[in-house]
């Protein structure tokens, strides 16, 4: 029960802050909203409050905004076909735009309070006694940038697996880790043990990718905006990385969730206390202002490669192409969720 009331309370504050940022332009810019709808049809409940329907529908999963001359392209007064360019665009883009806001939002409460967040560095967190980590003089809070190799090779370190594959494949071999240490690079020599104690890796250490935060509260809208870009960068970062993979032909190695699995994880995120079902609430945000603005059909940023082409070309494109672009985006996007909610179940099986 705790997990399905928290991750409906999750859902419902995503969808109605996303929508509230497109309802909240459109009526600014003079357009006409007609429905504000949570939830997809069929309509569940509905109520008129002058000129907009506000509905809670059956299907549970998103939300919508329907502005009068949006999809058919209608003009007149109040028609979104009829405004220029820059106010479509603006309605468009205002709600991934809200959510980058409320993900900042909490991350900046969150950091009064000290809070642990992801970050892109592999950190030592604890090293075992009489482990070679602690013979060869690493310490808590180091940084693994890179592993080298007696014959040369270097690999890079981007996360924490890389750490536990590499001292693995060189068991009983002298390595060198290259490691941050209060600003200053050092590299230490260490050999990785063939038979580590039960419960202990080759060297020793236990890793993390995340880091603890705390700030005064006048400098946390500061870290909240930093940590949310940098976050952002890394989102694009390994989609970019993973594509390319797909291109290759080549697993990309990316985790992807739905529902279910995410119903899962905002259920531990709640069982674990309101601190962290915030975080997990606040990168859920970043996570759909990020997706959404992918120009891909049928997401806000298809949409808006819809109006800057219209730009560029002074003249509008016809409804029924932008529909059969879209039609198709969605039902793209509705048949990987079913997917991926098929493994999800799957995986909850197992």
């Amino acid at each position: 029960m705790i997990t399905l009331l928290s991750f409906f309370g999750v859902l419902f504050i995503l969808v109605v802050v996303h929508e509230f940022g497109h309802f909240f332009v459109a009526k600014k810019s003079g357009m006409r909203v007609d429905e504000f709808g949570f939830g997809l049809p069929p309509r569940a409940w509905g109520k008129k409050i002058g000129e907009t329907l506000y509905s809670i529908n059956w299907l549970p999963l998103g939300g919508f905004v329907k502005i009068f001359g949006e999809e058919a392209g209608e003009v007149g007064k109040g028609s979104f076909s009829s405004k220029p360019w820059y106010l479509r665009g603006a309605v468009i883009i205002a709600g991934p735009i809200m959510n980058f806001i409320l993900a900042v939002a909490i991350l900046s409460v969150l950091f009064t309070k000290g809070i642990w967040i992801p970050t892109t560095d592999v950190r030592i967190a604890e090293i075992m006694p009489g482990s070679p980590a602690q013979s060869a003089g690493l310490k808590p809070s180091d940084i693994i940038r890179s592993i080298e190799v007696e014959d040369g090779t270097s690999y890079r370190v981007q996360l924490t697996s890389d750490v536990s594959k590499y001292t693995n494949q060189y068991k009983g071999k002298k390595i060198a880790l290259t490691v941050s240490r209060d600003g200053t690079m050092r590299t230490i020599a260490v050999t990785p043990r063939v038979n580590p104690p039960k419960g202990q890796g080759a060297l020793g250490i236990s890793i993390s990718q995340t880091v603890f935060t705390k700030v005064a509260w006048y400098k946390a809208p500061y870290e909240g905006v930093k940590n949310a870009l940098i976050l952002s960068r890394e989102f694009y970062k390994e989609l970019g990385r993973a594509l390319f993979h797909l291109a290759k032909f080549e697993n990309p190695q990316i985790a992807v969730t739905g529902p279910v699995g995410i119903a899962k994880i905002t259920g531990s995120a709640a069982q674990s206390g309101i601190e962290t079902l915030s975080l997990f609430l606040a990168l859920f945000s970043l996570n759909l202002f990020l997706i959404n603005l992918l120009p891909f059909p049928a997401l806000d940023g298809g949409q808006l490669v819809f109006i800057i082409i219209e730009a560029i070309r002074g003249k509008s494109i016809s409804s029924s192409i932008k529909q059969k672009v879209n039609t198709i985006g969605f039902a793209l996007l509705i048949s990987m969720m079913i997917l991926i909610t098929l493994n999800d179940i799957r995986g909850l099986l197992k």
